[in-house]
């Protein structure tokens, strides 16, 4: 078998006497330079960028020798009873060992030149490169055995998903910037690899529906996408779903296009509609072959939302920038994002606690990396599968010269917003702009894009506007601004460099709306640490009370809660005299809605779940009512 590798591998090589494909190698060193250009060394590449950026693929050296091997433990089947997580033992063998000797795990196992792009003329003169796909996740050899370089010997454990592919681990020396392909081991697979995974729930365009987006491999020539949902214990029935993909040329530059592009299969949503409130559904994922059998999900839970202005115990968890984690450790070479396992694993023991989530914004930072959208969904789905998962857009989401992103820079990796919209629904008009409104009970959501232009006169400043105008106080009396950037207050270093505290413009155009309108509280994330603002308006504390709001609403709270997982952010040592609490370290806010008149805060930390800043409010309909400076209706002297 090995023979017959080396032999698939070497015939796949004839070209291999220069190996670096000028074209993408060129276009990846494009992108480093214009990181540089905006202020972004390769240093902070990788050691605050994605991790897999680090590695220079394309200069890969083919150098298969029988002095290393590398192969995998135990059965090449993976899933055979459903699963679609496992563990892969990988044993190695390098007669000359070094510490830069580093594993790759490719999907599809076949990771030869015939995956790269059509060979341009460039390529023709100099040679298409062997290897131009990123691997999925890699560790160094020596990861924790410090003996490897003694004896040559180790064994790596690798936590594979189903990512409908087969996977091989390719072994090199050499580093992640001068790779030599040493050996290759043999090949894993699930089961069924095209199998319908990773559920995430949204609430839909009105209370009573619930929408559930999921992955699978299947397109719809192969089967018909539904899911068959229903009261617990009670007759199901089935609704059927929609499906879409994206390809590398939807992709606006590298490396989404290039080293970083994956198949990114099928993402299918179903609209669950005329719920009963406040009930238990069950439902699955289901898909009906062309032979008439249906391939089935796991059976997962929901509770559907109360009616607007319902008066019942609503519980809201809040945060942005959480990024993805490794459970078995690879990629974290750079400490990329400590905190998301941490904020993930609070969150899934507290979750019958919790009846919705907001993540405003950098999700996995797969920043063109395209197989790290699957990594994180995996890692989210047992929160995403049973409570509505509601997303902002973020810089990494977004952001891409010349695409139509309000801010100029690379921050997506050329992903330019494709991924994120596609992958996660969310009730907006138009999904490519990431504004929208969401109900929950007595709470009133305007979620914004700031990735798009929301100053005065734009599109989205009249949404947000609309949004703010449509909330019906009586009912739904906590009003609630989000958004990925800072548009409000925020005491972060750079920021305090830059003398403005916010994003340029930001609360110069949306303040007078919040007080307009009397938004209780506005988030942001962006910023990687936690901050709480005095209720404010005009750059003035307008309440003296800093565990306690209760009466007339004047002056809304701003909060930037971006320490979801991706790592910190510093504080300005200005004091800043609206600042009410900082933290710098891991966490998320929870809000507690007891009734129309009553609201608990709290700032949690990741680390163990405990409540490390809170406040409540307490207030009658009246006093959200009552005429304050730049918020008072119309009056007339006529009687």
């Amino acid at each position: 078998m090995r023979n017959q590798l080396l032999l698939w591998f070497i015939l796949g090589a004839f070209v291999l006497t220069t190996l670096n494909s000028v074209h993408d190698v060129l276009a990846h060193e494009e992108y480093i330079r214009l990181r540089k250009q905006h202020g972004h060394g390769v240093d902070h590449i990788q050691q605050m960028e994605q991790p897999l950026s680090g590695i220079q693929i394309h200069k890969t050296v083919l150098a298969l020798t029988k002095s290393a091997s590398i192969h995998v433990a135990g059965s090449n089947l993976l899933g055979s009873k459903g699963e679609d997580v496992e563990w892969v033992t990988i044993n190695l063998r390098n007669a000359n060992p070094t510490n830069d000797d580093w594993v790759g795990v490719f999907s599809p196992a076949k990771f030869n030149e015939s995956y790269c792009p059509p060979v341009t003329i460039d390529e023709q003169k100099y040679g298409a490169p062997f290897l131009c796909t990123a691997p999925l996740k890699f560790k160094y050899a020596n990861y924790q055995n410090a003996n490897y370089t003694k004896t040559g010997r180790t064994s790596l454990k690798f936590r594979l998903i189903n990512q409908r592919g087969d996977f091989s681990f390719a072994f090199f020396s050499g580093g992640l910037e001068n790779p030599k392909l040493i050996g290759i081991s043999n090949f894993v697979g699930y089961a069924n690899p095209k199998a319908p995974l990773y559920p995430r729930l949204a609430l839909g365009k009105s209370w009573d529906i619930m929408t559930v987006t999921w992955t699978s491999g299947y397109n719809i020539d192969e089967a018909v996408p539904f899911v068959e949902w229903g009261w617990k214990g009670q007759e199901q029935k089935r609704s059927p779903a929609g499906t879409l993909t994206f390809h590398r040329n939807s992709m606006c530059g590298t490396p989404a296009r290039t080293v970083g592009w994956r198949d990114p299969g099928f993402i299918h949503t179903s609209f669950l509609k005329d719920l009963w409130p406040n009930m238990v559904y069950t439902y699955k994922l289901g898909h009906m072959l062309n032979n008439g059998s249906i391939v089935w999900s796991k059976k997962y839970s929901f509770k559907s939302p109360p009616f607007p202005g319902q008066e019942s115990l609503q519980r809201i968890v809040i945060f942005g920038d959480m990024g993805k984690q490794e459970r078995d450790g690879s990629n974290e070479y750079a400490n990329y994002q400590p905190g998301s396992l941490m904020t993930t694993d609070t969150l899934i023991k507290d979750l019958d606690n919790i009846d919705a989530v907001f993540l405003i914004g950098d999700l996995p930072y797969a920043n063109g990396y395209i197989s790290q959208w699957d990594q994180f969904t995996a890692q989210v789905e047992p929160i995403t599968s049973r409570v509505p998962f509601m997303i902002a857009s973020g810089n990494h989401e977004r952001t891409w010269e010349n695409s139509g992103s309000l801010y100029t820079g690379l921050d997506s990796g050329g992903e330019c917003g494709v991924p994120a919209e596609t992958l996660y629904y969310v009730p907006a008009e138009n999904r490519a702009k990431f504004w929208y409104a969401a109900d929950y009970g007595m709470f009133h959501f305007c979620i914004g894009d700031t990735e798009h232009d929301w100053r005065e006169g734009s599109e989205q400043y009249k949404f947000i506007e609309q949004c703010f105008a449509s909330a019906n106080r009586h009912k739904q009396p906590w009003l609630i601004f989000a958004a990925h950037r800072v548009l409000g207050y925020s005491s972060n270093d750079w920021y305090a460099k830059e003398g403005s505290f916010e994003e340029p413009m930001g609360r110069e155009h949306l303040q007078k709306l919040w007080q307009k309108y009397k938004v209780d509280m506005a988030f942001f994330g962006h910023v990687h640490n936690y901050e709480r603002v005095c209720p404010i308006y005009q750059n003035q504390c307008v309440n003296k009370e800093t565990s306690h709001y209760s009466g007339i609403v004047n002056g809304t709270i701003h909060v930037v809660v971006g320490g979801g997982g991706s790592h910190l952010n510093t504080f300005t040592t200005i004091n800043t005299t609206w600042s009410v609490f900082k933290d710098y370290d891991y966490g998320f806010v929870k809000l507690t809605a007891f009734n129309q008149s009553s609201l608990l805060f709290e700032y949690k930390k990741s680390r163990d779940g405990k409540v490390y800043d809170s406040f409540t409010i307490s207030r009658d309909y009246k006093d959200v009512l009552a005429c304050v400076h730049d918020g008072c209706e119309p009056t007339t002297l006529a009687s």
